[in-house]
């Protein structure tokens, strides 16, 4: 049974950074992404990342302060998010596919995913 365990939410400053992490286990090859949900909107996509770990895709409103990585060693899926906005406020959520593609396909959509986090809030205050 896969489990996703996440961690590392919080309040900080806007413009500070925080990095949340996604404890996997039940498995060891799969897509993972992060999605995350403000108060009275849907759930959006925000970083993805491909089977082989070699290709990532991000939304746009987080490109270039973002950064999803994984480490098989602690079989672990981070999200490095920099320079924060009070706009990043969300319940961040992990997600792990297990869907066929290839070794370089990143899933952006949350039906292309099988399994998910319980979610961490993170709050950045102006």
């Amino acid at each position: 049974q896969v489990q996703l365990v996440e961690s590392g939410g919080g309040l900080v400053q806007a413009g500070n950074s925080l990095t949340v992490s996604c404890a996997v286990s039940g498995r060891t090859l799969y897509l993972a992404g992060w999605f995350r949900q403000a108060p009275g909107k849907d759930r959006e996509f925000v970083a993805g990342l491909s089977r082989s770990g070699g290709t990532t895709n991000y939304a746009d409103s987080v490109k270039g302060r973002f950064t999803i990585s994984r480490d098989n060693a602690k079989n672990t899926v981070y999200l490095q998010m920099n320079s924060l906005k009070p706009e990043d406020t969300a319940v961040y959520y992990c997600a792990v596919g297990v869907m066929y593609a290839p070794s370089s396909y990143v899933a952006t959509l949350s039906t292309d995913y099988d399994y998910w986090g319980q979610g961490t809030q993170v709050t950045a205050s102006s």
